[in-house]
């Protein structure tokens, strides 16, 4: 496991009053920290170079919120952790597949069985115009803090109004379940 990086609590504040040698040698020491934190509860898989990265730029948009400049590697592995659990919602695998636009997508074979088909389109129609833009963006791989910024709004009421929606489709979509 990597050492604990040499950080000052000196280093931070300079960091945090946006001296950006400072930001610059602050993430540079916590890189092989949060590196050895993402390898070994994953091991050698190739997203940890990704979750590294966007931990260090959750610490650098997050250093204004730091309070006691002494607790920067605690605050570094809280943001560790949070994109551990993005990993492990599924986060970081592919979210769309991309078609040439010349091109219709290919349409999967109809069964012709005697279930009935969920219309989906229906169903979102359903929700408000601001819920389905939430979905949208979400489905689109932007992290609710980000859609929170986008729609003026706060990440509460952006994962309340997922929730929410979620439950509706669950309502008016018998079988359909959020990882179909």
């Amino acid at each position: 496991m990597a050492r604990a990086p040499n950080i000052s609590a000196r280093l931070v504040a300079r960091a945090r009053q946006g001296e950006s040698e400072a930001q610059n040698l602050l993430l540079r020491r916590l890189e092989p920290v949060l590196r050895a934190f993402f390898f070994k509860r994953l091991g050698n898989v190739p997203e940890i170079d990704d979750l590294v990265q966007n931990t260090l730029l959750r610490v650098h948009t997050g250093l204004s919120d730091l309070k006691d400049d002494a607790r920067l590697r605690a605050f570094a592995m809280k943001a560790a952790l949070f994109e551990l659990q993005d990993y492990y919602r599924g986060r970081y695998h592919g979210r769309e597949q991309l078609f040439d636009p010349e091109q219709p997508p290919p349409v999967a074979d109809d069964p012709g069985g005697s279930e009935p088909r969920l219309d989906l389109e229906q169903a979102l129609q359903a929700l408000t115009p601001h819920a389905r833009r939430i979905l949208e963006l979400r489905a689109y791989g932007y992290r609710y803090q980000e859609i929170a910024r986008m729609l003026s709004t706060t990440e509460a009421a952006v994962k309340m109004q997922v929730k929410r929606a979620f439950e509706k489709m669950r309502q008016l979509l018998p079988g359909w379940s959020e990882k179909s």
